[in-house]
């Protein structure tokens, strides 16, 4: 399938406008998806991180969907030519808080388009930056890594890799821990939170038939929502100011998951990442934090 890569760069510095409210539900959900024994959430209360994920969702109608579930490509993302999109990473600054009930607006911006090698074969990064402003201002500033890469060769690797990278061992000693069991509610159940019908996550016949995967993919938003939540569990009295994330490898249904962090002395920051059932590196974060 041809490739044109000047083409795909006349998207960037497309815009797309979108606005929302904060409202408790969602972030009760996420909460119970999480296995947090929290408060019902109230109105005034701050969004946690990661909260702001389950707005702005996109509505897209049945009749638009391609036969994986996802959106068909073109309008605000380029028509890349390559039927698998994942998560690569971000970049995420947390500047002041949301609160429940706050009216919301989020301007996002394509503001690179690359093509690069891969293991399997060509990849095409799409970098979105999100400002999200409150009222009180810009709260949030992120940019969000999409990769888009092709079917393997065949006999080729079928890792669902999000990088090039090769999968290795943990950075350094866990003093954070926390064993996740990726069972297909609680896929299901993220999925439902941020309205995501891609069918590798829940459709174990599709994904393993028609994708050739092992096993049902572990979302990387809820991986990275799973680390920023075990800052939240540990670094008590601090405020996650920064969280900046990079996906490694996937994360299968095949076996209970690891996320595991280590605080700096001065408890500032933190290097985290998850590990998948065979121990191997399935995303890397680095996280800032402010006291409260």
């Amino acid at each position: 399938m041809s490739l044109d890569i000047n083409h795909l760069r006349q998207w960037i510095g497309r815009t797309e406008d979108a606005a929302d409210v904060v409202t408790a539900a969602p972030l009760a959900s996420l909460a119970a998806t999480l296995d947090r024994d929290d408060p019902e959430p109230q109105a005034g209360d701050p969004v946690p991180p990661a909260g702001h994920w389950l707005y702005f969702l996109p509505r897209t109608r049945q009749s638009e969907l391609d036969s994986n579930g996802h959106a068909k490509k073109g309008n605000f993302l380029p028509p890349v030519p390559f039927e698998r999109r994942m998560w690569a990473g971000g970049r995420i600054r947390f500047l002041a808080p949301l609160h429940i009930g706050d009216d919301i607006t989020r301007r996002s911006e394509i503001i690179d388009v690359a093509l690069k090698d891969g293991n399997s074969g060509p990849l095409v990064f799409v970098v979105v930056r999100h400002r999200i402003s409150g009222p009180g201002g810009l709260a949030i500033e992120e940019e969000h890594d999409i990769v888009y890469r092709g079917d393997p060769p065949q006999g080729g690797p079928r890792d669902g890799g999000a990088t090039t990278a090769s999968p290795s061992a943990a950075p350094g000693n866990a003093v954070w821990r926390r064993v996740i069991e990726p069972d297909p509610v609680l896929l299901f159940r993220y999925s439902a939170l941020i309205f995501n019908g891609h069918r590798i996550h829940y459709d174990r016949d599709y994904v393993t038939k028609e994708e050739d995967y092992p096993g049902l993919i572990v979302h990387g938003p809820l991986i990275a929502t799973l680390l920023m939540d075990l800052c939240r569990r540990q670094a008590s009295g601090r405020r996650l100011a920064r969280f900046d994330y990079r996906a490694r490898g996937p994360i299968f249904d095949l076996g209970p998951f690891t996320i595991a962090g280590a605080p700096t002395k001065d408890g500032g920051k933190a290097s985290l990442w998850a590990l998948d059932h065979q121990g191997r590196l399935a995303m890397t974060a680095e996280a800032a934090f402010e006291t409260l």
